[in-house]
């Protein structure tokens, strides 16, 4: 399966992973997103965006008003909404202008602790 994790972060923790994999010469299974905190990621990942990924889940690349049927949405606001996925580095935008969830899963990976 293949799987995007999204994940809360330090800059630091993520380069440490990123040498871990290359000095081992080991890829890891899927994409990793990392966010600096819980609330970028929820700022980035609002509930209507969400609903764009699960529709957009393994249906290959989509145009935009076909992702705003879809969801039953205005194509303005989705337009807004799949853009800053896209920012984000979450849905890709292909060649000829469709736009792209090339994953099977979302895994969301953060842990609240006690400050």
């Amino acid at each position: 399966m293949n799987t995007l994790t999204l994940e809360v972060t330090s800059l630091a923790d993520g380069l440490a992973a990123f040498r871990h994999g290359w000095n081992s010469g080991k890829a890891e299974d899927g994409a990793r997103i990392g966010f600096a905190t819980p609330e970028l990621l929820w700022k980035v990942l609002t509930a209507k965006r969400w609903e764009l990924l699960r529709t957009m889940t393994g249906q290959g690349p989509l145009a935009l008003r076909e992702v705003a049927r879809r969801v039953e949405r205005d194509v303005k606001a989705v337009h807004a909404d799949v853009h800053a996925l896209v920012d984000a580095g979450i849905v890709r935008r292909t060649t000829d202008g469709k736009f792209e969830f090339p994953y099977d899963a979302v895994h969301v990976d953060f842990m609240l602790k006690a400050a």
